[in-house]
């Protein structure tokens, strides 16, 4: 998997979290490691690094502390890890790119 850095917050260790585009067109999240080996915490700041006009698409559980915890495919292939500075405590999923949709109305001119 090739991997487009796009941003990284939350931690002055390492390369974490981290936010990539896959060329697959999905994203890959970098984040802290949890008891689940799918769900990763990361903090609210990362997903500002999402393209224009999408989002991460993985469903996020606020753990009212300044982060999320989200859940998605762990990331176990050799050479896509290589690519990455994980620490100890870190862990790599891949979840979907959405697109965004407009719904309401426009602002009357």
């Amino acid at each position: 998997m090739r991997l487009t850095f796009l941003g990284r917050g939350g931690s002055d260790i390492g390369q974490c979290p981290s936010l990539y585009l896959t060329d697959r067109g999905t994203y890959l999240v970098q984040g802290w490691q949890t008891a689940k080996p799918e769900t990763i915490e990361i903090p609210h700041l990362l997903t500002g690094f999402a393209e224009e006009g999408t989002f991460i698409g993985a469903t996020m559980s606020d753990s009212g502390r300044g982060t999320f915890t989200l859940t998605g495919l762990p990331v176990t292939d050799a050479e896509t890890l290589r690519q990455l500075d994980l620490a100890a405590n870190e862990r790599a999923i891949e979840v979907p790119k959405a697109e965004r949709t407009f719904y309401g109305a426009l602002p009357a001119h």
